[in-house]
């Protein structure tokens, strides 16, 4: 059986994607445009929700942001 589901693990680069899928051992498996063996993981990849969804993807970009402010001010202490 097909479920609706919103995929998050690809939120920063592509943005939040809607798909059918069918769901077994708690994971997603969409289909095309995926390859047939890919799976998203329910609740932390793929969700049953959109708010669900942009919950996981806001959490993704405050861990990158946060990511990039110490790259950030690793590269501003270089001397040269």
């Amino acid at each position: 059986m097909k479920k609706t589901v919103w995929i998050s693990k690809y939120a920063l680069s592509t943005g939040l994607t809607e798909h059918k899928v069918e769901i077994r051992d708690g994971a997603a498996y969409p289909g095309a445009p995926f390859p047939s063996f890919v799976g998203f993981a329910m609740g932390k990849d793929a969700h049953e929700t959109r708010e669900a969804a942009v919950a996981a993807a806001e959490a993704a970009r405050k861990k990158k942001l946060i990511a990039l402010k110490k790259q950030i001010a690793k590269i501003e202490c270089l001397k040269f």
